[in-house]
């Protein structure tokens, strides 16, 4: 349900929106259960496999492959097959609307710590960006290596230069 409201949020954004999946890591695992159910199922499932796993030698099934998929809306497809523009625009939708998601829930702004975000956007979707961090109302660290890409924020942020140590 959370990477649903997540998905939603990012529909009203001018990056794609995002439809997310999980797979629990459990084979019979029905997640739109109550998690009371879903906790007793998980918990016989796993003494049931014990002597399987120690033969094994591994754990066969459990959280840790768990496995979240993300889907390139529009396209509906895999974001794995859309290029890397569009994979880096489908995550900076996720994090801006996650973020827009935690102030909501919580009502705490998050810090959003972006690096080399603004690299390979053109300049409406940087300024977009740049539009949606301000109207998030976060306190926002961007990281780059090219001034350039910052100059539409110039006056609105602070900007922080970092040289060498001998001062180049």
């Amino acid at each position: 349900m959370l990477a649903t409201k997540i998905a939603a949020a990012a529909d009203a954004s001018p990056f794609p929106a995002a439809r997310l999946s999980l797979q629990s890591g459990f084979e019979d695992v029905d997640l739109a259960r109550p998690a009371v159910d879903a906790e007793e199922v998980v918990r016989l499932g796993l003494k049931r496999s014990r002597s399987l796993d120690r033969a094994a030698g591994r754990t066969r099934e459990g959280p840790h492959r768990a496995d979240l998929s993300v889907f390139f809306a529009a396209k509906d497809m895999p974001a794995a097959l859309a290029s890397t523009g569009e994979q880096k625009a489908l995550l900076i939708g996720l994090v801006l609307a996650h973020a827009q998601l935690v102030a909501q829930l919580s009502g705490f702004r998050p810090i959003l710590l972006l690096d080399e975000v603004a690299a390979h956007l053109d300049p409406g979707r940087r300024q977009a960006l740049f539009d949606l961090v301000s109207t998030l109302g976060v306190q926002a660290f961007m990281t780059g290596t090219d001034e350039a890409l910052f100059e539409a924020i110039e006056g609105r942020a602070n900007m922080i230069p970092i040289g060498r140590a001998n001062g180049e």
